[in-house]
């Protein structure tokens, strides 16, 4: 199978970060017609003149690719039938109808899930060390340590997962030098999955959260997933526990976790919020004991060329006519965010 014109909207930083050289260069080897383009070109001429004009039939896309036209029948008309975007959440830049109407769409897929699941143990190893309180407060206090120290370890911890999918297991892998004991709820997931990986299943979300001293939030978003981490379940979680969340921030009541950090007794470290970026006047900005990053869980500048490198072959698989991977179809699309 034969493949038509490939068109690039990135920035500059984005098919640096991407697409280096080597790859760019396996791009040219699938077919020597290739239009790069800026974003900003697109922002000024918009995609009619693009689409109509270069004719691709793959389109790769990165952040600040602007978002596709609702009425998609005119373009992919014009040939388009694959749109590769190389970050993750696809929503931003793709209407549902597109999808609809058969426009094949991949994103990273579980490319750096890896990459997400160290900053999860980071978060882990640093709200247990306080250390968002300790690193604020040196710089902004000239404070030091007290006879009332209560930094944690995680050697030996009992580790709650909500959710169990490729990061859960990546996470889980680098876990295994801390001789944790991990759990999950995540009923969906077959026990053959579970005893692989030497995860013991918990019987319910209460029991999840009750019986661990880290809890870690990796659920999906889903219309039954929203706000299901109440109040209620965060006050069951151990004094001197942690919360961890670097999966949807709209699965857990945002509020309610305010209020229970608020009184000392948990700790919280967030990569994720129900509305991004977080609101400067966040309660959650004001509180010591939450260590709070701004969405950055995912592939650092320097992996992100993995995500790039799983794009190209998704393209490669494409052009010869192969399965491709991490294809966003419209149940993924709906409970994406």
């Amino acid at each position: 199978m034969s493949i038509g014109k490939i068109l690039v909207v990135l920035t500059d930083s984005e098919k640096n970060d991407f697409l280096p050289e080597t790859l760019q260069k396996e791009l040219s080897a699938i077919t020597p017609e290739i239009k790069w383009l800026n974003p900003d070109f697109i922002n000024e001429h918009g995609w009619d003149d693009a689409l109509s004009s270069i004719k691709p039939e793959v389109l790769v896309t990165g952040w600040q690719t602007p978002r596709l036209p609702e009425a998609p029948q005119k373009y992919m008309g014009s040939g388009l039938k694959y749109v590769c975007h190389l970050p993750g959440s696809v929503r931003k830049l793709v209407p549902r109808s597109w999808i609809e109407a058969g426009l094949i769409v991949t994103n990273w897929g579980r490319s750096v899930s890896h990459v997400v699941a160290e900053c999860g143990l980071m978060l882990m190893i640093a709200g247990l060390r306080r250390a968002g309180y300790w690193n604020s407060a040196m710089h902004r206090n000239g404070a030091w340590k007290g006879p009332d120290l209560d930094t944690r370890s995680l050697f030996g911890k009992k580790v709650g997962i909500h959710g169990f999918g490729a990061i859960s297991s990546c996470l889980v892998r680098l876990l295994e030098p801390f001789d944790v004991q991990v759990s999950t709820y995540s009923p969906a997931v077959p026990d053959a999955i579970l005893n692989e990986f030497g995860v013991s299943r918990s019987p319910s979300l209460e029991a999840l959260f009750s019986e661990n001293q880290v809890i870690v939030e990796l659920a999906s978003l889903t219309p039954q997933t929203e706000g299901i981490v109440t109040e209620t379940l965060l006050r069951s979680i151990p004094d001197g526990g942690l919360f961890v969340n670097l999966g949807r921030g709209a699965v857990v009541d945002e509020a309610a976790l305010a209020r229970v950090c608020s009184e000392g007794n948990l700790h919280a470290a967030l990569d994720v919020y129900t509305v991004e970026p977080l609101a400067g006047d966040s309660p959650l900005r004001r509180l010591d004991n939450v260590l709070l990053l701004p969405h950055i869980g995912g592939p650092t500048v320097d992996q992100r060329r993995t995500a790039g490198a799983y794009g190209v072959s998704n393209i490669k698989r494409f052009s010869r006519g192969e399965a491709m991977e991490a294809i966003v179809n419209l149940e993924i699309y709906d409970r994406s965010t």
